[in-house]
């Protein structure tokens, strides 16, 4: 049996080689499997790597796979090598070492993105930059609200140090338990809170980058102002590893709020579940920081799947066509959160606008309410496999929108499931789409592209964008020329060859090349 080891040894090219990497052994053999390597230079800059980082921290082979494919099986890549660096110094290192060879980098955080924008191609020449292991806070300033930590850092971890100082690090979304912060930042990710909060550019004052030529841009800046020429913050964020690697990020902290109240609304329409946004808005103001909307077919399919959830209504009711989920913190009491709660959704049920609420009284129904909202995923898992799309809509036409677009869908592929859900409070839509009954998983995936069409020419005739927090990847690149005007794309290729001239960064994401 081949060793990885052995794999590395270039086409075609017998001789005995002393591996240096943590399998230690030798080995000779006719090179049948090319397996990663293309040339002896590539070999050489394996063995660099080894020197810069160590040779535990280079993986090939097996140790390497988990990193060459996306979270949903989609996308599948080759690499030379995930390396493992441990500083942004080592990070600049591999960079540098990588430009001089003209080595493609993919900069990899958690790996929970759905749109293949950290996977490599299959070419085998791209070296994988996993930031695992740059995860630690760096400091917490509270006096300014602050918090300094690395790209490696686990999203929920940097919450939980946030809380241990007595403050509110408020971006959250399913994925918290794996992603990372670094991740989060390259897409800018948003979550259920960005109605109050912002997206994570809102929570990002100052960023640490290695450039495509292995420099350390030291941009950790703490200033909430700060007027001093071009924001190349925000030109990083959301960019998905195409402009440089984010090694580390300082991020705005809130104070705790002293009682959150979760309620959940059965609605007729989703116009009124618009409507019921605007005078949640204008009754609680800023207080309010998650408004998720949830197709009714969704959430009875959540708790026909799993049997230990359950809706918090009974009788009609539980078979509305639309339920809201609403978060309310508040900086008084609970008291005062549960009577702002009672006063605005009682008078909507009054109008007719809710058919029924229910209102959390405690952290174990809260948890039991968003569990619902948060299984949604797992049960289009068990469901099979559906074509995705991460949609905004301007909230005052996201009824129009989902109305016209299922009529479409009907009318080209009858029979298809909407699986609509996310975050009305920013616009947001998660709108999916199943197979019909009559249909196999096989064939519904060979119309996704039609499916995609259809749906994306109606988010932009209805003045929205293809993606809203789940970036652009490698799923929806060839899409954007159809949506983006010539100005914007020749603005954004001119960026990017500024900053990245020799195409080293994250090849083939974003911008067809």
């Amino acid at each position: 049996m081949v060793t990885d080891a052995c794999r590395l040894l270039p086409y075609n090219l017998p001789f005995t080689l002393t591996v240096i990497n943590s399998y230690s052994a030798t080995c000779q053999m006719p090179w049948a499997d090319r397996g990663n390597i293309q040339s002896e230079t590539e070999m050489r800059v394996l063995e660099a790597l080894q020197g810069l980082i160590g040779a535990t921290q280079v993986l090939t082979g097996e140790a390497a796979a988990p990193f060459l494919v996306d979270w949903r099986g989609r996308y599948r890549g080759e690499a030379l090598a995930v390396v493992r660096p441990g500083t942004t110094d080592e990070v600049a290192a591999v960079m540098r070492l990588c430009a001089e060879h003209r080595i493609p980098v993919v900069p990899v955080g958690g790996n929970t993105g759905l749109c293949g924008g950290a996977t490599p191609d299959e070419s085998g020449r791209a070296v994988v930059v996993s930031l695992g292991r740059l995860n630690r806070v760096r400091a917490i300033d509270t006096d300014n609200d602050t918090i300094t930590a690395e790209a490696g850092c686990v999203l929920q971890s940097l919450q939980d140090a946030a809380r241990g100082a007595g403050r509110l690090f408020p971006l959250s979304l399913a994925a918290e338990g794996s992603c990372t912060i670094g991740g989060n930042l390259a897409t800018n990710a948003g979550g259920t809170q960005v109605l109050r909060y912002g997206n994570a550019r809102d929570l990002a004052l100052g960023l640490e980058v290695v450039t495509p030529d292995g420099e350390i841009w030291h941009g950790l800046r703490g200033l909430r102002k700060d007027n001093t020429g071009y924001d190349l913050r925000d030109l990083y964020i959301g960019s998905e590893g195409t402009l440089g690697i984010i090694t580390a990020a300082t991020l705005k902290l809130y104070p705790l709020p002293v009682a959150q109240r979760t309620a959940m609304l059965a609605l007729g329409s989703l116009e009124d579940a618009v409507t019921v946004l605007s005078r949640a808005r204008a009754g609680f103001g800023a207080s309010l920081t998650g408004f998720e909307v949830m197709a009714g077919s969704v959430l009875q399919a959540v708790v026909r799947l799993f049997a230990q959830q359950r809706l918090p209504f009974e009788g009609p009711a539980a078979q509305s066509p639309w339920f809201a989920l609403l978060e309310l913190s508040d900086n008084e009491s609970a008291e005062h959160a549960q009577g702002r709660f009672e006063t605005i959704l009682g008078a909507a049920i009054e109008d007719g606008l809710v058919i029924d609420a229910a209102i959390a009284e405690n952290i174990s129904q809260s948890k039991a309410m968003w569990h619902l909202r948060e299984s949604i995923p797992l049960a289009e898992a068990e469901i099979g496999k559906s074509v995705k799309h991460d949609v905004s809509i301007p909230i005052s036409r996201i009824a129009e929108f989902v109305q016209t677009t299922n009529v479409l869908l009907q009318k080209h592929f009858p029979g298809i499931q909407h699986v609509v859900f996310g975050h009305l409070g920013d616009g947001n839509l998660h709108y999916n789409v199943a197979r019909a009954a009559s249909q196999t998983e096989d064939e519904l995936m060979a119309q996704q592209y039609d499916i995609y069409q259809v749906v994306h020419d109606s988010v932009h005739a209805h003045g929205g964008s293809i993606s809203a927090e789940h970036g652009v990847g490698q799923l929806k690149r060839d899409q954007l020329p159809r949506y983006k005007s010539a100005l914007e794309l020749k603005l954004m290729k001119q960026i990017k060859v500024a900053l990245d001239p020799n195409g080293l960064m994250n090849p083939g994401k974003v911008l067809q090349a």
